[in-house]
């Protein structure tokens, strides 16, 4: 019995939520904002960054150039139902999407929502912990393990929490400053 398999369950929930903090807006034009975003391309749902070229040549500007120049309005609905908060403008070849300034509101309430991805991350890492822990303490009681072994195990499983643990407020207080920075 080892830790291996819990410790790559807390590595990918913060790769998890490092892919949410990547879908946060901060004022810059990032095109993994688009990630999310699908298009409906000849019947089948299609992510954004398939069907076209995405750039950006200023801070905050994200241009999409489309491969099919059909595929423009469809682009265009879909950036519009998302909640992204932003109006493209088409001029017939490319989409841009200007991102305006944010509100120190608009600020406030996306540090908020950071804070709570965060938690819910935490929540997951204590998840796989009590797992864990669940775990050798049924293979304690099979004799599959020692006593002293279930100690060393929980010692380790613990270590590994509060490491990932601390990975984790660590980014949320990097996406914190980079939220509130004007």
């Amino acid at each position: 019995m080892d830790t291996k398999s819990y410790e790559e369950r807390m590595k990918k929930t913060l790769s998890v939520l490092d892919e949410d903090f990547s879908t946060i807006r901060v004022g810059r034009a990032n095109p993994r904002v688009l990630d999310k975003i699908t298009v409906s391309y000849y019947g089948t749902e299609t992510p954004l960054n398939q069907v076209g070229n995405v750039s950006v040549p200023e801070a905050r500007l994200l241009q999409i150039a489309p491969w099919e120049p059909n595929m423009l309005k469809e682009i265009e609905k879909a950036i519009q139902s998302s909640d992204l908060g932003i109006n493209p403008t088409n001029d017939g070849k490319v989409i841009r999407l200007v991102f305006p300034e944010l509100t120190e509101e608009r600020r406030k309430s996306l540090a908020k929502d950071v804070k709570k991805k965060g938690e819910d991350s935490k929540v997951s890492i204590r998840n796989i912990r009590r797992d864990a822990m669940d775990a050798f303490t049924k293979a304690e009681k099979k004799s599959d393990i020692t006593e002293d072994d279930l100690k060393i195990l929980e010692k380790e499983i613990q270590t590994l929490t509060d490491k990932y643990t601390a990975e984790l407020d660590k980014k949320v207080d990097v996406k914190n400053k980079e939220i509130l920075t004007v």
